[in-house]
């Protein structure tokens, strides 16, 4: 005889399991199982009559990643190994799906680094430059070769200084009228300027997704996607350079402010087209160091090119006087001049183009999976 009470459940089986161990609830001859109360052993996932557990419940075992029936978690969340190296991470790529890779050729993963950034930015130079130098120069540096040689045509800078230095105290003849022809030519020019430009960065942008997706790329189809996306492009960026201007009026910061705020814009619309201005102010807001050095770096390339090109055209145009154009022969040189200092600015243009596409498609990573596939489908 013993003193011990008797056994409330069935005996233990005799594969040596502990008889303390939470029933099977569910099985034949076993009640339904209670519900939770405080202190009540937590039970095993899955097993029948409980509840599915939420993830990450406590007392809950963390479940494998890629298990049925649980989320894939987000690439470096703490609790999830770490892949081998070479291998996507898990349930955030396949092959057929929109994800996020974090081998992919234009995306940047979350928490790569600047490193990584550059890596692509790279890339996509490599990959396009082919492509691309055609396109810029046709659309970026012929249209501003042009823009110039205008301005210096109409440039009455050199008879008003005759003038003035003749008689200090009176405006120069016709100077009212002069003054409006020339601001409106530059004007008019630039808004011609502006639509070809906005045509080259649809067209390159179309490139610099397609080539990272492996699809087919061409010269003829990249300025006919550039074509039908130039008007829309055009007209937002109006937008945008009426709202820099504002800002630069009010004391200059609000401009520069602006000026990284409107950063996205552009790709935004060529990619999403919708709410450039809200959308990519927004990115700027959630992930303020991340766009802004991004950005920084991209507008040090183009600042540091652009100088370059100016102080060459500067000094080559000095022997040539004030003005050269009613010389055939000073005419021909400057002319050359400026031919020349405006293909200087083709790795300002390259940087500008690459450095923010690939600074978007960064941005759209943290936002959600992504790869290079979904945004040259977004393109259209």
């Amino acid at each position: 005889m013993s003193d011990q009470p008797p056994p409330v459940g069935p005996p233990p089986s005799s594969g040596g399991s502990d008889p303390s161990a939470v029933p099977p609830h569910g099985q034949p001859g076993w009640p339904a199982a209670p519900p939770s109360h405080p202190g009540q052993p937590a039970p095993h996932p899955g097993q029948p009559g409980w509840p599915a557990p939420y993830p990450g419940q406590a007392g809950w075992p963390a479940p494998h990643p890629g298990q049925a029936g649980w989320p894939a978690p987000y690439p470096g969340q703490a609790g999830w190994p770490a892949p081998y190296p070479g291998q996507p991470y898990q349930g955030w790529y396949g092959p057929t799906g929109h994800q996020l890779d974090p081998g992919d050729a234009l995306v940047t993963p979350p928490g790569a680094g600047l490193g990584s950034w550059l890596t692509r930015c790279l890339g996509a130079v490599r990959r396009g430059w082919q492509l691309l130098l055609p396109i810029l120069v046709l659309t970026q540096v012929l249209p501003a070769a042009a823009l110039s040689v205008l301005a210096l045509a109409i440039d009455p800078t050199g008879r008003w200084e005759a003038e003035m230095a003749a008689d200090p105290a009176a405006l120069p003849a016709g100077f009212w009228a002069d003054a409006a022809t020339m601001i409106g030519a530059l004007v008019g020019g630039s808004l011609v300027f502006g639509l070809v430009q906005c045509l080259g960065w649809a067209a390159g942008t179309w490139v610099i997704a397609r080539q990272a997706a492996g699809e087919p790329v061409g010269f003829g189809a990249a300025l006919r996607y550039g074509l039908r996306r130039a008007l829309g492009l055009w007209g937002w960026m109006l937008i945008f350079t009426v709202i820099l201007a504002v800002g630069f009026c009010l004391c200059f910061l609000p401009g520069v402010y602006a000026g990284f705020a409107l950063a996205m814009a552009g790709p935004v619309y060529l990619f999403e087209r919708r709410d450039p201005i809200g959308r990519s102010h927004r990115m700027l807001r959630e992930r303020l160091g991340l766009l802004l050095g991004r950005v920084a770096l991209t507008l040090l390339a183009v600042l540091g090119f652009s100088f370059v090109a100016a102080i060459v055209e500067s000094a080559a145009r000095l022997p040539f006087g004030a003005t050269p154009l009613e010389d055939p022969g000073t005419a021909v040189g400057v002319i050359l001049v400026i031919a020349v200092a405006a293909l200087l600015t083709l790795p300002a243009h390259l940087a500008q183009l690459v450095g923010l596409v690939t600074t978007y498609a960064e941005q759209r990573a943290h936002e959600g999976p992504v790869n290079s596939g979904r945004l040259a489908a977004e393109l259209g």
